[in-house]
């Protein structure tokens, strides 16, 4: 397993957990107010491409194993996301949220984020490092 694989799972584990835990906390007001801000929402969008571009571009890998594929996965799920938010407008989006009925039910919405972040935690930090190896092999 590589190291940017281990480094990544971790990243986005903890970064997911983190966030899931936190709005479930907070509950669906921050995120119903976030989506009504356009600007927020703009940089939102670019945040998510950019860093959907970086992980795809370093980790495309769609072998070795359910680590490195679930991770490139997450990298092409954040770089959709960005393009969304870019090319949908803040109404058009607010009104799919509607339909959802995102408010009402926000937290089943926000489970499936925490799942993998809980998985890619636990297998990031579960996994040997390349390095760890190298010392214990004397390589």
């Amino acid at each position: 397993m590589s190291t940017l694989t281990i480094y990544l799972a971790r990243l986005i584990g903890l970064s997911a957990v983190l966030l899931a835990a936190a709005l479930l906390v907070r509950g669906n007001a921050l995120i119903m107010a976030t989506v009504a801000d356009g600007p927020v929402m703009l940089v939102y969008a670019i945040f998510s491409l950019a860093a959907g571009l970086a992980i795809i571009l370093g980790h495309n890998v769609w072998s070795g194993g359910t680590l490195p594929v679930i991770v490139t996965l997450v990298g092409w799920l954040i770089l959709v996301k960005g393009l969304v938010l870019l090319l949908v407008t803040p109404e058009t989006l607010a009104l799919l949220l509607e339909r959802m009925q995102y408010a009402e039910h926000y937290s089943f919405y926000i489970v499936p984020a925490l799942i993998i972040g809980l998985y890619l935690t636990y297998a990031g930090f579960a996994a040997p490092s390349p390095l760890s190896r190298a010392y214990t092999t004397g390589h």
